[in-house]
């Protein structure tokens, strides 16, 4: 293996490895282990004395079970110990290159930037920038909320290691003034929310939200409340959860969540009031992130991941009628949901027959995506020119699948023989001309501000679509976007 210089970073001295004419580091601590005295603590920078082998990955977070972990591919042992990341970079010389720093998505619970699909190899070679992907904690570790005590550990590690980036990066060749934080799923979700807490601002200029779900303003202590039951404990004390091992811990998490395995996003990031006071949605429309560029956007058929699955697949069979009485909870009268409904039928006629279950999984995707990207795209295209929508579109490889959840990251990351994605992508002359395409536009995006279509306005709605043919589409789907105006508070 040859190795790279010896890198003097402001934590202590690394040294990674060359390959494929990248130089590449791994497993880089950007704190001290949460444990001990620490874990349930807002992280705390970390240093050494030593020089520091980052030649392989380091251990990701706790991964709690939901039925998408048979999709993840295991990426290294699970620990405590998990606050790390990596970096991809063309030179550690002083070339200023863009910086694309991802957050890994898992709903929360599971994931890790280690995960053979973020292999930052294509993407550094391909644009000349510098790519990092971080570890940051989750599920109960990360994200337990009692209010006025403790909220967002996961985010403060996710800042912290922004942190040691404008700290550090200039050492890897990265510019630490032009910084895009990108992620999918939960890390769409986690870029959003550093949009409007406080301690992130300035350490990032362009956001890119991949698939990113509605964020929910309700913040509750009841998940992290049953899981302190679970493990038998009678108040809310996280002293009195010392003894308690990682495994007990995480068996206590996944008892809670499977008494409802629809909410899997029980533990995420919480408008708290304290690390982070302000919905996105507000902080766009108020113009506070009139900095940032932005581009955001969402698969054709995101919900039919999920709708797949075996704890979830009894949505797809409940029909209209289900649909109706799952939009009366949101306060959407009968009559209105047929309307809804018969948007759908008639905007998806064009497309070919569709199934009961397509319909279901296009409203669901509308309410858990869709709906919120609009909302998000109309508000910061109000206050910065250069905000951008995209829809991906390619179906996988199983039909029942479709266009789904997570299936443009390989594309993404030009890994589309990533061992992850092998029930759904597969290889080919067609699929990676459209990896190019993407990669090119994120770098484009991370380069300049600009992916290479027009940005999104009211008039136009100008969107990419990457599928079978890659163009500039103006206002894709618009009748079912407008079927939600009024609707839904997110």
């Amino acid at each position: 293996m040859e190795q790279t210089e010896i890198i003097e970073t402001k934590s202590g001295k690394i040294q990674g490895y060359i390959e494929n004419g990248l130089s590449i580091f791994k497993g880089i601590p950007y704190a001290e282990p949460p444990t001990g005295e620490l874990r349930f603590k807002s992280p705390v920078s970390k240093t050494w004395e030593d020089l520091l082998d980052t030649t392989a990955y380091s251990s990701c977070a706790y991964q709690g079970y939901t039925d998408l972990e048979e999709w993840m591919e295991k990426s290294g042992p699970e620990s405590e110990d998990c606050l790390f990341l990596n970096i991809w970079t063309p030179s550690t010389d002083e070339g200023n290159r863009p910086v694309m720093f991802w957050i890994h998505g898992g709903a929360f619970i599971i994931g890790t930037g280690n995960d053979p699909t973020y292999d930052g190899t294509a993407l550094a070679r391909r644009g000349d920038v510098v790519v990092v992907t971080i570890n940051y904690r989750l599920g109960f570790f990360g994200f337990p909320y009692i209010p006025g005590k403790i909220a967002n550990l996961g985010s403060l590690d996710q800042i912290l290691a922004l942190e040691w980036v404008r700290d550090n990066i200039n050492l890897f060749g990265g510019d630490p003034s032009n910084v895009t934080i990108f992620g999918e799923s939960a890390g769409g979700y986690s870029v959003l929310s550093l949009c409007s807490i406080p301690a992130a601002k300035g350490l990032f200029r362009r956001v890119i939200a991949e698939s990113a779900p509605s964020i929910d303003p309700a913040a509750t202590d009841k998940p992290t409340t049953k899981i302190f039951r679970k493990l038998g404990v009678k108040g809310t004390s996280f002293e009195d959860l010392g003894e308690k091992s990682a495994e007990e811990i995480i068996d206590a998490q996944n008892k809670v969540f499977a008494s409802d395995p629809t909410n899997i996003m029980a533990l995420r990031p919480v408008i708290d009031g304290n690390v982070w006071s302000k919905h996105p949605l507000k902080a766009f429309q108020d113009g506070d992130c009139s900095d940032i560029d932005f581009m955001i956007g969402t698969n054709l058929d995101e919900m039919k991941l999920f709708t797949n699955m075996k704890s979830l697949s009894p949505m797809a069979a409940g029909g209209e009628k289900f649909i109706i009485a799952y939009l009366g909870t949101m306060g959407i009268n009968p009559e209105k949901s047929q309307e809804i409904i018969e948007t759908y039928k008639e905007s998806r006629a064009e497309q070919g027959n569709m199934e009961t279950s397509d319909l279901i999984a296009a409203i669901l995707t509308a309410l858990a995506f869709q709906v919120s990207t609009a909302r998000l795209l109309e508000a910061q295209s109000a206050h910065q020119p250069n905000t951008y929508a995209y829809l991906f579109s390619w179906p996988s490889m199983n039909g029942n699948f479709g266009c789904c959840h997570a299936i443009e990251l390989p594309f993404v990351f030009g890994t589309l023989d990533s061992p992850t994605f092998g029930k759904l992508v597969t290889n080919t002359a067609e699929t990676q001309a459209i990896s190019e395409k993407m990669m090119d536009a994120w770098i484009s995006f991370a380069r300049t501000g600009s992916p290479g279509w027009p940005g999104y306005d009211f008039e136009n709605r100008a969107t990419m679509v990457f599928g079978e043919q890659c163009e500039i589409v103006n206002a894709p789907f618009d009748k079912e976007r407008a079927a939600w105006d009024g609707l839904l508070e997110i």
